[in-house]
This record gives structure tokens, C-alpha cells and sequence, in this order.
């Protein structure tokens, strides 16, 4: 179970072995208590403005239970890790090689490529209830969908060597993807393409948070599968941070934008969820409740099939991290011991 602290002043402590969190209810200083046994907790996720003692951290550690820290506007600021990492200096040593070389052209091509499927096969379900779009909508499927034979066909010894050219393409099919997504959001909530921070729209403001909170799901995916989270691929050059986060994330932002969509399609947001400021939206507390539970639910409690099995979305994230950290060894040029 992943627990979202999103109140300001809660705090998470430990009391007779299990973990307390204490509110205080909304215009009083009634305080709420509630305890979760640690074996229950898989992971804590608190915005700024929450507080915790040593003693959670170190119960977490303990359980290895990982502790996150959010932005407001939802982007992971920080964490709290166990020390022991559980990969090999193999996994690593080859991670950082694939990164230099044509296996790293590979991997990136499959995860862009992945994305760009997912967002055409989403038009396609979209135009299933809107005939009045169809047209619209195959042009812009076509589209992304001559894209992605564009980027299959990209060619070159390295990485770095068409960078570009695939942030090109990706960018390209996004623009067409969000123009898809907007003209077939309810008409009160059209938007005009991505924004970040700060979102210019409510739909971008829950798509940012939803992100955020998918962010910090890969994130503990790959370390658990051995991997480090530093060492990217294609966005080795544009982050001095997690990479791999930002690499390997693309082929499952579909979770986000089809769990944020049907949100608004199916007309279960309110406009008290954000709130509007100069230049922007930002998600309330109100929404951030609202948004987390909805989509934790969406990852880890539907199933879709997988490899022929039914399997939660999470666990076809963390299934796939390990994927790639054992095709890495696999690939090696090195018997060695791990």
C-alpha cells in the first residue's frame, strides 16, 4: 500500500512499533490519529509541508519502505532509500556501457517507440465514441504512427549521434497526440498542447501531478531491479539527475494520460480540485487526494494482460525493470561473476 500524506502540519511518527500520522481536522484543533502496520506500507509519499520523525525513517528503512518527498506540483523533490541497493557492480558497470554505445540507441528506440504506439492505439479507442472526430482524429494518428516508422528506421553507431533527431520526432508526435487529447476532452476543459510549471490548464495540472507520482513508482522500480536511476540514456545529456527515470518512464506515461483523461471525460473532477493564479493551476490539497487515490488505484489494483497474464500496471513496470537489467547482463561481452 503506498500512503499519501498530502495535509499540512500532519506528522508521521512511530508509536508501540507501528506508524501514526496526526492531522488535525480542517478549523479546529480536534488532532486524527491513524495507524498502519509497517508490513502493510510499501512505500510513503508526503508534500511539502508534512513532517517526520527519525524514528518513521528508520522503521521504514527497516521494512524497506521508501519514503518520497513531492513538489507541489507533484515531481518527486527527494527520497528516503535503505543502504543496500540490492543490484550488482555488474548491472551497473553495463548500464553505464550501453549508455555510450549502440545498445543505448537500441533500448531508447524501443521506449520512444513504445510511446508512440500507446498514443496512437489510445487515438484509436478515443474515435470509437466520437464519430464526429474520426477524421480529425486518423489524421493525427497517421500521423504519429509515421513517426514511429521514422524512428525505427533511424540508423547510426551511437546515441549521441541522433539525439536530436528523436527528440524531434518525439516532440513531433506529442504535439499531434495533445491536439488528439484536447479537441476530445469535455469543451470546458480544452487546453493548448503541454505546459509544465506551471500548468496552464487543469487538465496539464493533474497530467503534471499524475507524472510526478509515476515518476517516483519507476523510480523504486528500477532500483529494486539493480539498476541506477542516474545513468540515462538519451536524457544523459539534459537532466543532472535521474535519467533513467526520465528514458524508461516514456513507454508507461500512457497510465498517467489515460487515468487523467477518463477523470475529465467521464465529468469526475470538480473545479475545487486546483486553484488558479497568475500565469497557471496548481492542484489543491483537495485534488491531490483525490487524483492520488484514483490513479494508485488505476496502477496497482486493475489488471491488464501481460505477457499472457493478468497483472496490475505497477507490476508490469517492475517486471520490465528487471527485464532490462537482466538483458543487460545477458548482453555482456564478459562471462565474470556478478
Amino acid at each position: 500500500m503506498q500512503v499519501f500524506i498530502n495535509t499540512y502540519g500532519a506528522y508521521l511518527h512511530v508509536k508501540e512499533e507501528m506508524f501514526e500520522i496526526k492531522t488535525k481536522e480542517t478549523g479546529s484543533e480536534k488532532v486524527k490519529l491513524n495507524h498502519i502496520a509497517a508490513k502493510k506500507v510499501s512505500s510513503f509519499v508526503l508534500s511539502k509541508g508534512a513532517s517526520i520523525s527519525t524514528d518513521a525513517i528508520a522503521l521504514a528503512v527497516k521494512h524497506n519502505i521508501d519514503i518520497v518527498i513531492l513538489e507541489s506540483g507533484g515531481q518527486p523533490l527527494g527520497r528516503f532509500w535503505h543502504s543496500r541497493p540490492g543490484s550488482t557492480t555488474r548491472i551497473r558497470k553495463r548500464q553505464l556501457e550501453a549508455s555510450l554505445n549502440q545498445e543505448g540507441l537500441k533500448w531508447v528506440k524501443d521506449w520512444i517507440g513504445a510511446k508512440l504506439q500507446n498514443q496512437a492505439d489510445y487515438i484509436q479507442d478515443l474515435k470509437k465514441h466520437r464519430p464526429h472526430l474520426e477524421e480529425n482524429l486518423t489524421t493525427k494518428q497517421e500521423a504519429i504512427l509515421q513517426l514511429l516508422k521514422k524512428v525505427k528506421e533511424l540508423q547510426a553507431s551511437n546515441l549521441k549521434e541522433i539525439a536530436e533527431s528523436l527528440r524531434g520526432l518525439e516532440g513531433s508526435a506529442g504535439r499531434h497526440y495533445f491536439q488528439s487529447l484536447s479537441i476530445s476532452i469535455p469543451d470546458a476543459y480544452c487546453f493548448s498542447g503541454r505546459s509544465f510549471r506551471p500548468a496552464k490548464d487543469p487538465f496539464n495540472c493533474m497530467l503534471n501531478y499524475a507524472y510526478g507520482i509515476l515518476y517516483s513508482r519507476v523510480e523504486k522500480a528500477l532500483m529494486l531491479a539493480g539498476l541506477d536511476p542516474y545513468v540515462g540514456f538519451l536524457h544523459r545529456d539534459d537532466y543532472n539527475t535521474k535519467s533513467l527515470v526520465f528514458d524508461f518512464i516514456e513507454a508507461y506515461r500512457i497510465h498517467a494520460d489515460r487515468c487523467v483523461f477518463a477523470l475529465f471525460s467521464r465529468k469526475k473532477v470538480k473545479n475545487s480540485y486546483w486553484d488558479e493564479f497568475p500565469g497557471g493551476f496548481g492542484l489543491n490539497k483537495e485534488g491531490k487526494i483525490f487524483l492520488g487515490e484514483n490513479f494508485i488505484r488505476y496502477l496497482d489494483e486493475e489488471t491488464i494482460r501481460h505477457k499472457g497474464k493478468n497483472q496490475t500496471r505497477i507490476n508490469v513496470i517492475q517486471l520490465e525493470a528487471h527485464h532490462f537489467a537482466q538483458q543487460l547482463l545477458g548482453n555482456s561481452n564478459n562471462g565474470g561473476e556478478e
